[in-house]
């Protein structure tokens, strides 16, 4: 059974939010505080985070870095904003997701599902040979990629989008192909999730992210693995 954490400060929130989780055979519980949220992440295993933005104390961004130090634990953050850029801030920080309340449980139980069924299809991915390329490496047995021989800690969207876009190497890929392979859901012209991701993962792999080396931006069109490395 896969379980799922709820951190929000509104006790009736988090108790619906249980008991419709808990009716579609999750197991859900739920922290009023981010410092009791991190403590039942450090006691148990988990497979979802649903995390508040307006926390008392250290906000939901502060928690979502603590998260990220630690785990790639797919986050989805709810908020009551839904301004672009607290949206932008939040998956730069490492949320897979962003949902703006008030939501429909119908939209919240298929982002849910689809961040659930990711997440565990990346940790159970067959072995495969490794990519090799001048300076990088790409080890899909291990899901890890290394620059110049060193580690590189990369969260499951920013090593999705690096391994298919590799895997394609100097073909243009469409912000929709990306999207559809990785997200696994229907492109709707949100680029905020993609270009978040690449940046991240850009300022982790590139030598020089302003001039990138291997992921590469086709003006008009989307992005390229160089053919050159």
């Amino acid at each position: 059974m896969d379980s799922i954490l709820v951190i929000d400060d509104d006790l009736a929130l988090c108790r619906l939010l249980q008991r419709t989780l808990c009716a579609e055979g999750y197991d859900a519980r739920f922290s009023l505080t981010g410092a009791e949220g991190l403590q039942m992440l450090q006691q148990a295993d988990f497979q979802l985070v649903l995390l508040d933005v307006m926390l008392p104390g250290a906000d939901g961004f502060e928690l979502l870095a603590r998260i990220r130090a630690e785990s790639d634990l797919p986050v989805l953050m709810l908020t009551a904003r839904n301004d672009s850029a607290s949206k932008v801030r939040g998956l730069r920080t490492g949320a897979d997701d962003y949902l703006a309340k008030p939501f429909a449980m119908e939209e919240l139980l298929a982002r849910v599902q689809s961040l659930i069924r990711r997440y565990t299809r990346l940790n159970r991915l067959p072995p495969a040979e490794r990519l090799n390329f001048a300076g990088l490496t790409i080890d899909p047995a291990g899901c890890a990629v290394f620059r110049d021989g060193a580690a590189v800690e990369l969260l499951p969207k920013e090593y999705a989008v690096l391994l298919f876009c590799a895997r394609h190497q100097g073909q243009i890929l469409t912000k929709k192909q990306i999207y559809e392979a990785v997200w696994q859901a229907p492109y709707a012209y949100d680029d905020s999730n993609i270009m978040a991701t690449i940046s991240r993962l850009r300022k982790k792999i590139e030598p020089d992210p302003a001039h990138p080396t291997y992921l590469q931006t086709v003006k008009g069109f989307g992005y390229r693995f160089s053919r050159e490395v």
